[in-house]
This record gives C-alpha cells, structure tokens and sequence, in this order.
C-alpha cells in the first residue's frame, strides 16, 4: 500500500537508518488493522520464558502451543507479533509472510533473585534474519546495578541490527535502586523511556506510568515548572514528550491481567494522551480465544478511532 502522511513523518525520524531498516519499519506501520495510521498494537508472548507456562497458560491450556499466538496476532489484525527464539522457531514457516515478527533477544527467568536484575541474551540478530523478522526487541532495566552491562550489550546488539536493516525495540523496565511504586513513578518512566531512545531504539516499550514521583530532585522539577501529571494522559503526553519530544515511537505495556472494561479503559486514556499504541500479552492470551480476540479488535478499534480524529 502507499505509503500515508503519518507513516512517512515517522520514517523522517529515523533518517539515519538505511533503506532495509526503513523497509522493515514500513513493514510494521502498514499491517494489520492500523496500517498508515502510525499506530501499533503488538502481540507479545515472552511470558512463558520470564514466568513459567504454569503461571502464563494455565488460564488458557491452548496458549501452550506456538501456533495460538501466531493465530490470535494474525486474526486480530496486530501489527506484529514479539515472542523469544523457540516459539517463533516453531511457527515462522507455517505462518511466513502471515504477520511480522519480532525476536525477544534476551529473557530472564523467574527460578531466581538475582542481587542485580539482568536478562540473558538467548537470542542473535541471525536467527532474527533466519526467520524472516522485522526486528528485535531488547529488555533494560534502569536502575539494576547490572545496567551498564546491559546497555552495552544492547549497543552492539543494535549496532548490528541496523547494519542488517532491522528495526530495534526496547522494553525499558526501571527496577533495582528504586522503591516498587517507583518503578512505575511518572519521574522513572520518562527517564527509562529516554534513555531507551538515547541507546538507539526505533521503538520504546514502557509500562503506564502513575503518579508517584521517585526522585526528589526531579519532584522540585516538577513542581517548580508546574508540569501536569495528575491524569494518565497528562502523564502519558509527559512521557511521550520526554522521548525526543515525540519523534519516537512510545508504546505502552498492558500489565498483569485485568477485566476487559478495565484495558479498554485504560487504552483510552493511553491514546488521549497521544500513545502510539499498545503491546498487550497476556490480557489477550490467557482469556479464551474468542474473549481475546474480541479484546485485541477493541483495542485496534479505539487506536484506529483517535487516529482518525487526528490525535
């Protein structure tokens, strides 16, 4: 399809990318049911892996299987689906060309706590290229005394993904040095959203922030220029803002699994604020099939709704 306004004012961001990078990213914005709005809504399924398949598909015994997830990205009408190495391994050629994938590079797991959170790498930027994916997504958690290490696993990491024309997402989780609440403070995600963008992502995933201010040097901030941060939306153009004042893709996570009122609802306020989209996992795929279809289509619905409204 021809290329929109909007999708070539988001490639305009990434001029230093070559043309396979810029393709890839095309690849994303034009597929599924919010092609040429700019928007995004991904499935994602690396919970398996981080959680245990008892703890992930107990609510839903078909989710064990690969083939669900393809399926359910495919038939809601997502732009992507992001899952680690084994289970895009046991579908990319049945559904090849079906829906654009993302390779998880690193993960961790749930059997221990480790002094420093850090994610293993269980992935390379070949099996990405092997099994056709658009690009990579990559786990930093600001805060952990092990972040510097994962940052220069991921420069080198990204180094080569734009060497081979892939796009580079990363899912910036503050944990570590910071109290619970803070790792969803308005404060930390703006920051952890900003450095995601200053190692070079094309895409930042973060959680929805809340009001909580960690840091109090960044509360005098706050306070002093008087910036909003009552509303989700507020907080959510905050964010977004902070994030090379809009010329990143910022998504945002859907969190542990809640009522289907409660995610729409919260996806609205996400886009009012001015979200690029969502990554939702198991809010779609521990729900029966049809519940979770129902939830994703609903989701695209209200993206595609404020793109339309120019927002």
């Amino acid at each position: 399809m021809a290329l929109t306004d909007r999708v070539k004012q988001i490639l305009s961001w990434y001029s230093s990318d070559n043309p396979g990078t810029q393709t890839n990213l095309v690849r994303l914005l034009n597929h599924g049911g919010l092609a040429g709005t700019g928007k995004l809504v991904i499935l994602p399924v690396d919970q398996g892996f981080e959680h245990g398949p008892v703890r992930s598909f107990a609510p839903n015994l078909d989710a064990n299987d690969p083939d669900y997830h393809f399926q359910l990205a495919i038939d809601s009408g997502c732009n992507a689906y992001a899952a680690p190495l084994g289970f895009l391994e046991a579908g990319a050629a049945k559904f090849a060309g079906q829906i654009p994938l993302i390779l998880k590079l690193n993960n961790s797991d749930s059997l221990g706590k480790p002094e420093h959170p850090i994610s293993a790498v269980t992935g390379s930027i070949e099996d990405a290229l092997r099994l056709g994916c658009v690009g990579i997504g990559y786990t930093i958690y600001p805060g952990s005394g092990a972040r510097n290490q994962m940052y220069e696993d991921l420069r080198e990491i990204t180094l080569e993904a734009k060497r081979k024309g892939l796009v580079v997402i990363v899912w910036s989780y503050a944990r570590g040095s910071m109290s619970k609440a803070g790792e969803t403070g308005i404060d930390i995600i703006a920051y952890a959203s900003h450095i995601a963008a200053e190692l070079g992502a094309h895409i930042v995933k973060v959680k929805p922030p809340t009001a909580h201010i960690e840091q109090d040097e960044a509360r005098k901030m706050y306070e002093k220029y008087n910036i909003p941060i009552a509303t989700l939306p507020e907080r959510i153009r905050h964010v977004i803002q902070s994030t090379f004042n809009g010329r990143r893709v910022v998504i945002f996570s859907g969190g542990e699994t809640k009522g289907a009122d409660a995610v729409l609802a919260e996806v609205r306020e996400l886009a009012e604020g001015g979200s690029f989209g969502a990554i939702l996992g198991r809010n779609a795929f521990q729900r029966p099939r049809a519940e979770g279809l129902e939830l994703l289509t609903n989701v695209i619905r209200i993206y595609k709704d404020v793109s339309s409204a120019g927002r």
